[in-house]
């Protein structure tokens, strides 16, 4: 088997189990492993430390399969991993109140780079990393097998492909052509999800519990909603009594779906606004106007996807949770988030 070995002293975040190995940690390539291909992990002095996947195109060269020196990558690994990983989803699926969830959640179920989400009885798959794809074929039968899903379809055309040195690739891979949008429902709302041009795979399942907190804060306040998307928590705050609800978000398309889905909720659009317009510069136009709001919510797309990339995130971050917080009330609640990997938690 190919090998690489480890530079003295850079073993120590494998040896805690971090799955990255970045290319400044590596002293030697034995062999020449192609992109995608297992290796195995050395240490400087001889030491057997992993078994990874190879990207001599990325930073993070090795992403580890295996700390077992006796367990193969294979395709039988795979298959207990994704069995492993549905199965935990589905005994936790009466606390989840949807019929939409991830059942696969890449490094965290010991196959790094591989996103599966389920959107009703339909699967969106992501392959994301070098590893993934070279293993592809193998993949996509065990999910077929296991999820039993009527349709599989590919969102991986994201950037993190491009990092990876991948194409994008996107398109139905299995089973009936998808009906796009597909209605799922979440803790009693109902959301479109765009599974072929939407956010990610659709949607942002991850903010699920969020989006139902909103709607227990929400009571009689003047909700101003910024990154809105398809409108996810402006949904749940007029399901909350909330007074009003302004949605704002530079995507026409992002706020025509989530009028959709208001009134796919039954709900009335009477105190509901919808603003096509830059959050940075909205955020500036209300502070100017000297308008107020009870309960606000920022949920922005990624400022950093890496590190080299925080600094100039942080003041991204910083100018509009200052301008949110300025137009709050007295006694008001901001709910701020951040999805960028380059993001430390102490950070943001």
């Amino acid at each position: 088997m190919y090998q690489i070995v480890i530079k003295p002293g850079r073993e120590k975040s494998l040896l805690r189990r971090h799955p990255w190995i970045f290319s400044g940690a590596i002293s030697a390539v034995h062999g020449a492993p192609g992109i995608g291909e297992t290796i195995e992990v050395i240490s400087s002095s001889g030491e057997f430390l992993a078994r990874a996947a190879y990207n001599a195109n990325s930073n993070i060269t090795g992403r580890v399969w295996t700390w077992d020196p006796i367990e193969e990558v294979s395709p039988e690994l795979f298959e207990r991993r994704i069995q492993r990983a549905i199965d935990l989803r589905r005994q936790m699926s009466g606390l989840i109140h949807s019929n939409a969830m991830r059942l696969i959640h890449a490094e965290s179920d010991g196959i790094p780079g591989l996103i599966l989400d389920q959107y009703d009885e339909v699967c969106v798959v992501q392959f994301l990393t070098a590893g993934v794809e070279y293993w592809r074929e193998s993949l996509l039968e065990i999910i077929k097998r296991i999820t039993k899903a009527k349709t599989v379809y590919e969102r991986s055309d994201v950037d993190v492909r491009q990092l990876e040195g991948l194409t994008l690739k996107k398109g139905l891979i299995d089973g009936q052509e998808v009906n796009n949008p597909i209605t799922i429902d979440e803790n009693g709302v109902k959301v479109l999800v765009d599974i072929v041009d939407g956010h990610k795979t659709g949607y942002y399942l991850d903010q699920r519990d969020n989006r139902f907190l909103s709607r227990s804060i929400s009571s009689g306040k003047k909700v101003l909603d910024f990154f809105s998307y398809t409108g996810g928590f402006a949904i749940n705050s007029l399901l909350g009594d909330a007074l009003t609800v302004c949605l704002v978000d530079s995507s026409g398309a992002a706020l025509d779906a989530a009028r959709k889905n208001v009134e796919l909720n039954n709900l009335s659009l009477e105190n509901v606004t919808f603003v096509d317009q830059d959050v940075f510069k909205y955020l500036r136009i209300l502070r100017d106007r000297a308008e107020y709001y009870d309960l606000i919510i920022l949920d922005p797309p990624k400022f950093a996807p890496t590190i080299s990339q925080a600094e100039r995130a942080a003041r991204g971050y910083k100018d509009i949770n200052l301008l949110a917080l300025k137009l709050l009330k007295p006694g008001g609640l901001l709910m701020t988030f951040s999805c960028s990997g380059g993001v430390s938690e102490e950070l943001f």
